[in-house]
């Protein structure tokens, strides 16, 4: 059907109603800055986000490409679609009454879209039977299951909605059409009946099956899944997709655990319904379900509008299915975490088990400490890269050789490079660390030209050495051993961090002071050092008192004080994300400090081994290069720590 120009009045309603922040992020992954949200643009390729949305004006713009507009502006250049079919699709989504300029094109127009409310209601009457037939003498073994083989009680069963599927071939069908009145057509295009292959009736699609309801994000009943409690096959039985049903657009159990997404930041995604109910069973309601196939685009989208840090934790069974599925899913959302827009973990529970096998014998505490300690992606991309492989074999040391570099090829992050080449060429090593540069230089090579020169790598030497060196690294100004500008800059964000904390914050003070001590840390850069010094001189007990003795020094220091005169005041944004982050950001603040320190130092003794190499000094070299490979591993230690969920500050 060709759709009609719609009355003005009727796009005016659909601007006032759509969420153009809700609406873009099924296209673009989002994140809170400020009043407003950021993102890479989805009109051209960029690695740092410039695509804005702005939720009190309701309208998106790009600094990179200079394209912006409204919400029908943005769906109009994604989708390639017209106005009309855009706006229509607005109304049905916010439920928008529909107005058109051709008055006798109304009717078919209403029909069209009341087809969707039409479904919606059959659904729901459809669950409102099982849940019925639940508790019915026919519905006794599916209770029993429930509630002794899966331990669910009664608040459970009843906000999942579970119900039963009588074992008759037209139980529901003659409930709904002859007791309910709904008409034939509609019960099959809710995917609930289909007609008989003779052409002479309808069946049930689902029969003898324990029913499990699956919703929107909106709470509204979209199809069901089926699981036999016999021998039947397949064990668990879908909906067909329909009209409101798209399985690879939905997650199950999103409409309950929207609310513990944003609460926790962090979303669970796990295979199988009864895992996902097994959890929010004990407590832990931030879990969803990917309906038992491979995780899309489109549902990794739908949880990330949940989560500000965007975090992911893939739940998937152990066995080979469960590697499978994660390894799929990975690939499908692989570009937005090489990128840095989604933080992707995977959880494998021990010993093969799923979540709701776990649950048998551990509590919600225990499964949390699994959640908080599984590993980034890329670690677990790494094992299973190497799991199973000697080493020592030939044919295996090349497969898992080609294996990381492959997986290396694509990180876009310098930082998350530097680490993840040096971790891995430390495993190709086989324990002989003297040949670590060897396999650096090898895997930079094969991964290629973009990858960073081998004299970056970070890789402790005595006390009075390191200390000398740092100190004269802080004043000389030679080319040879100068702070590149990316470490002056970690430095100065790192240096700026405490200080803002310190003056802000005074409960993280002594906490700040003993960090500084326990690492024999001092501020490097000199408006830093000369702040520090009028702290130490006016310790205030709050931060009121501090801030305003430090803002009379501007008379005797005008010139050192308008330095460092913004780290007297927090922005609205500074406070909100400081706000529940404080010892995090000390912590991962130090870290910064200690890092740039131990590069330096790292450099320096490379440069030392190198040359006593090339001199045939076997001890001095020796020497050399263990002092360079300690660094090396406080590098590494030290990048953990500075890396934490909420975002990688430096």
């Amino acid at each position: 059907m060709q759709i009609p120009r719609l009355h003005p009045d009727t796009v005016e309603v659909i601007k006032e109603r759509a969420d153009i922040v809700d609406v873009i992020s099924e296209h673009v992954v989002l994140r809170k800055r400020g009043k407003d949200f950021i993102g890479l643009c989805p009109f051209h390729n960029e690695k740092s986000p410039s695509f804005s949305v702005s939720p009190s004006k309701q309208m998106y713009f790009c600094f990179g490409c200079q394209t912006g507009g409204n919400v029908f502006t943005f769906l109009t250049s994604v989708q390639k679609r017209s106005f009309s079919e855009v706006a229509l699709d607005l109304a049905q989504r916010y439920q928008v009454h529909v107005k058109t300029l051709e008055p006798e094109q109304r009717q078919e127009l209403q029909r069209q879209m009341s087809l969707r409310d039409q479904l919606y209601e059959v659904l729901a009457s459809a669950a409102n039977f099982y849940q019925h037939a639940l508790k019915q003498p026919q519905g006794k073994i599916a209770l029993d299951y429930l509630q002794q083989k899966r331990r669910f009680n009664d608040e459970v069963i009843q906000q999942f909605g579970l119900g039963f599927a009588p074992g008759g071939w037209e139980t529901l069908y003659r409930y709904l059409v002859e007791t309910k009145g709904y008409p034939v057509q509609l019960l099959e295009k809710a995917g609930l009946i289909k007609s008989r292959k003779e052409g002479n009736g309808y069946y049930d699609v689902f029969r003898d099956r324990l029913m499990i309801p699956i919703h929107d994000a909106m709470g509204r009943v979209i199809a069901f899944g089926g699981r036999t409690l016999g021998d039947d096959q397949p064990k668990y039985l879908n909906s067909p997709e329909t009209e409101v049903f798209f399985k690879g657009k939905t997650l199950f159990a999103l409409d309950k655990a929207r609310n513990g997404i944003s609460r926790e930041d962090k979303a669970i995604v796990v295979e199988g319904y009864f895992d996902a109910i097994a959890l929010h069973a004990v407590g832990i309601t931030n879990v969803v379900a990917s309906l038992g196939t491979a995780l899309s685009m489109e549902q990794v989208r739908l949880v990330l509008r949940y989560s500000d840090s965007k975090q992911i934790i893939l739940n998937f069974d152990a066995d080979k299915a469960g590697v499978n599925a994660a390894e799929r899913a990975i690939g499908e959302i692989a570009d937005l975490a090489y990128k840095g827009e989604v933080q992707l973990k995977i959880l494998n529970i021990p010993d093969g088990k799923d979540a709701d096998e776990y649950l048998y014998t551990h509590d919600s505490s225990d499964y949390q400490q699994l959640v908080n300690s599984a590993p980034l992606w890329l670690d677990w991309q790494i094992k299973q890269i190497i799991k199973d492989r000697d080493l020592k074999q030939a044919t295996d040391y090349q497969l898992v050789s080609q294996g990381v570099v492959k997986l290396l090829k694509n990180i876009v992050n310098k930082d998350t490079l530097d680490y993840y080449v040096s971790y891995c060429a430390e495993i190709l090593t086989l324990g002989d660390t003297r040949l670590i540069p060897l396999r650096i230089e090898n895997l930079l090579t094969q991964i290629g030209p973009s990858a960073t020169s081998p004299k970056s790598f970070p890789v402790r030497v005595n006390r009075e050495q390191a200390t000398q060196y740092t100190q004269e690294q802080s004043t000389t100004e030679s080319q040879e051993f100068k702070i590149p500008k990316q470490a002056g800059n970690l430095l100065q964000h790192a240096e700026a961090l405490l200080l803002k904390i310190y003056l802000h914050y005074h409960r993280y003070r002594e906490m700040i002071v003993n960090a500084l001590e326990e690492r024999d840390l001092q501020f490097s850069l000199s408006h830093h050092r000369f702040l520090w010094q009028q702290i130490i001189e006016n310790p205030s007990p709050t931060e009121k008192d501090l801030i305003s003795s430090l803002q009379d020094r501007y008379l005797e220091f005008p010139e050192e004080m308008s330095l460092i005169a913004h780290l007297l005041h927090l922005t609205e944004k500074a406070q909100q994300e400081m706000i529940f982050y404080q010892e995090k950001l000390i912590l991962a603040a130090v870290a910064a400090m200690e890092r740039v320190n131990c590069e330096k130092l790292s450099r320096y003794f490379l440069e030392l081994y190198e040359k006593a190499d090339e001199k045939g000094e076997v001890q001095e070299s020796q020497s050399y290069y263990q002092a360079f490979y300690k660094y090396k591993l406080r590098l590494w230690e030290l990048d953990r720590q500075r890396h934490f969920s909420i975002t990688d500050l430096f």
